[in-house]
């Protein structure tokens, strides 16, 4: 089987890249182009049939990805499905799935059925569930059994957090960080690798890993197990350590055909954010970049959407291709579904922020929403915002007499009073 970047290595222009070529507007040139070199990648496993593709990369809008799946504390698998549906209301572009407890399989084979979103997962989250066995037990080549399971049934891009070997740990040890690894993949591989003393399993094995890849067309999402849990930890030597090796890795996988993508931070103070964007396209050589935030300070509990927002925002001007979704409940809770929604909202805002700066014809949208608004259009007005709902709710919460105004301005709404002069009506403000 060939993978969306084989076939543009060959000139042959899939169906997945018709479609996205027509959602971006851009030409068939340009697209092959940039899959064979690994700029671009389309995440659509062989067997995710429901799947309606989308492109990730340079010279695309920046993608929005949603995360939810249940832990031990909340397992109620109908609430995911509703928060699914939300995604989907709002047209995101990626769901992963990062479901820690029980068996997971069910859940993520109705997912995988139902979901027009390109759907991620990490197996190493899945691994003491799926096999049955306590970390310690779990042998090198049971995690590939996991990864093997989870390409099969669909799904079309996972994290590998194959950047934390020997020699990456070895910088982490002596780093003295203040909030040590806050990924779980990576802090319950680190754990897997001090207990039986052995190497990384998905660093020692990548080629076998690569070949399933290659088999069901899986993109590869190189994880940043030491991405920086705090602003204190933001850009330090295990972070960008890890990132060379990430940097090795792409090659290594694209040499095989294989799609990838890079993921980064995590928490960072807003003056470093594009130095680190900069930082991952010239090491990795162009590949998608798929950051989380970057939440831009550390004591936004409950607000962290907002954090999340502004540190995405800058990432997305200054070349990250794909914002995760942070919620008000990060760091205190699984969220619910009116943290997802807030969490979609903000993130959505920030990509759209983001692509204002690097792709101009993202504009338009903008454009439209100032005229509707200087032709007091409502309607269009709630069409057009990226939450239209809540914006029709909150004008109703206080509808005005006049619908030339709001309730805020009443007569004294400036886009009315400037219409009226122009139009060479005098103006009543009694």
């Amino acid at each position: 089987m060939k993978t969306q970047m084989l076939y543009a290595k060959e000139g042959i222009f899939t169906k997945e890249m018709q479609i996205v070529a027509q959602k971006e507007q851009v030409s068939q040139d340009f697209l092959l182009e940039n899959i064979a070199c690994g700029k671009i990648i389309i995440p659509a496993n062989i067997n995710h049939k429901s799947l309606d593709p989308n492109g990730i990369g340079f010279g695309l809008r920046t993608k929005v990805n949603v995360n939810l799946g249940v832990s031990n504390d909340c397992i109620d698998y109908s609430e995911e499905m509703k928060k699914v549906e939300l995604a989907h209301k709002f047209g995101i572009e990626a769901i992963m799935d990062l479901s820690n407890y029980g068996k997971t399989s069910h859940f993520r084979d109705e997912l995988i059925t139902f979901s027009k979103a390109m759907i991620g997962t990490v197996p190493v989250y899945d691994a003491v569930g799926f096999l049955e066995k306590d970390l310690k037990q779990i042998e090198a080549k049971d995690f590939l059994d996991v990864v093997y399971h989870h390409a099969k049934i669909g799904v079309d891009f996972m994290t590998i957090h194959a950047g934390i070997n020997s020699r990456a740990v070895k910088v982490f040890k002596e780093g003295k960080r203040l909030t040590n690894i806050v990924s779980r993949g990576g802090s319950v591989l680190y754990a897997w690798m001090m207990m039986k003393q052995a190497e990384n399993p998905f660093f020692e094995y990548y080629d076998d890993l690569l070949e399933i890849c290659l088999k069901y067309d899986v993109t590869l999402s190189l994880g940043d197990a030491l991405r920086p849990g705090s602003t204190h930890d933001s850009t330090d030597a295990s972070q960008i350590t890890e990132l060379i090796e990430l940097s090795l890795l792409t090659q290594r996988a694209w040499e095989a055909g294989v799609q990838v993508m890079i993921e980064g931070p995590g928490h960072m103070a807003i003056n470093e954010i594009e130095a680190n964007m900069q930082l991952e396209k010239r090491l990795c050589k162009g590949a998608p970049f798929y950051v989380l935030g970057p939440l831009v300070t550390d004591i936004g509990a409950g607000y962290d959407h907002i954090s999340g927002a502004i540190g995405g925002a800058v990432a997305a001007a200054s070349g990250a291709d794909i914002l995760c979704y942070v919620t008000p409940a990060e760091h205190l809770r699984l969220p619910n579904l009116d943290d997802v929604r807030d969490g979609i909202v903000a993130t959505k805002i920030a990509a759209h922020a983001g692509d204002i700066a690097k792709l101009p014809k993202e504009r338009m949208r903008d454009d439209d929403m100032s005229k509707a608004r200087q032709d007091i259009d409502w309607e269009k007005m709630f069409k057009l915002a990226i939450d239209g709902e809540k914006a029709k709710k909150m004008f109703n919460e206080r509808r005005p007499d006049d619908l030339n105004s709001c309730s805020m301005c009443g007569k004294m709404c400036a886009m009315n009073t400037i219409n009226q002069v122009l139009k060479g009506e005098d103006v009543s403000l009694v």
